[in-house]
């Protein structure tokens, strides 16, 4: 079942659907681009198919999906360095160039599902680690903007990733 995601007018806020469920979330700071480049803070337009979960099991059990699922390690890394051959891709920590830690003590990468965004091969500058994670709460009740990930709370992503089958795709502003 594939993962709608839409942008309210002139924010980081969003709505994501599946089937007939209804959820909020966070998009990046930037809102919705076509053209994504390295730290802009924008969430890339287009289907992106959801390759692989991470999950902290020191902090929860593995999530119910039918999606690839691998437990994360404080080594886990993610190269966000556009000159890296190993440019988005996973890296074990610590790595010599600049790469997100996955291992994160806030929580957002509790659950944290890799889309296949930049990745069939990257593009060197075109965007990397872009994700579907967990969101940060505000005093109003609404989730932070993100890096340019798209973002949702834990007992949204749980009941997403039971629905989720092996080819299961975000569309993003589509």
């Amino acid at each position: 079942m594939d993962i709608t995601v839409s942008a309210k007018s002139g924010t980081y806020r969003g709505k994501l659907e599946i089937g007939a469920l209804r959820f909020a979330c966070a998009l990046g700071r930037s809102g919705l681009t076509e053209e994504k480049q390295e730290g802009d803070g924008a969430t890339p337009i287009g289907i992106w198919p959801l390759r692989e979960v991470f999950y902290r099991a020191d902090r929860l059990d593995a999530p119910k999906t039918d999606l690839p699922i691998t437990p994360i390690h404080p080594e886990n890394g993610w190269c966000d360095a556009p000159e890296d051959p190993a440019y988005n891709r996973p890296v074990k920590l610590p790595y010599p160039a600049s790469a997100e830690k996955l291992w994160r003590e806030d929580g957002l990468y509790d659950i944290v599902v890799v889309l296949g965004y930049n990745d069939e091969p990257p593009v060197p500058g075109k965007g990397s680690a872009i994700f579907f994670h967990l969101a940060r709460e505000e005093e109003d009740g609404g989730y932070g903007p993100t890096e340019g990930c798209v973002a949702v709370s834990r007992a949204d992503m749980l009941k997403l990733l039971q629905l989720c089958e092996p080819d299961s795709q975000m569309r993003i502003g589509i």
